[in-house]
C-alpha cells in the first residue's frame, strides 16, 4: 500500500481540496494521513522537508503535489 500525507491549514481552500482530492484516492491503494499544520505546528518542518511550499499539498510516496493555494508555510508558521 502506498502512503500519502495531506497537509493543510484548515482554510476554505484546504477543506475543499481535502474533500475533492485526498478523499478521491483509493483507500485500497493509499493510506492517507491528514495533517492540520495550524493545529500541529510541530510537523511544519516535516512538511518542508517533504518539499511542501504551500498548503493544501498532498505528498505521495515522497513527491509533493501542491493543490491550488491556500497559504504559504511561512503564513502557517506565523
Amino acid at each position: 500500500m502506498k502512503s500519502a500525507t495531506f497537509y493543510h491549514a484548515g482554510c476554505p481552500v484546504c477543506v475543499q481540496a481535502e474533500q475533492s482530492v485526498a478523499e478521491a484516492l483509493d483507500p485500497k491503494a493509499y493510506r492517507v494521513e491528514h495533517v492540520h499544520l495550524g493545529e500541529d505546528k510541530g510537523r511544519i518542518a516535516e512538511a518542508e522537508s517533504a518539499g511542501v511550499k504551500s498548503v493544501p499539498a498532498l505528498v505521495i510516496d515522497g513527491a509533493p503535489f501542491h493543490i491550488n493555494f491556500g497559504a504559504s508555510l511561512t503564513d502557517v508558521k506565523g
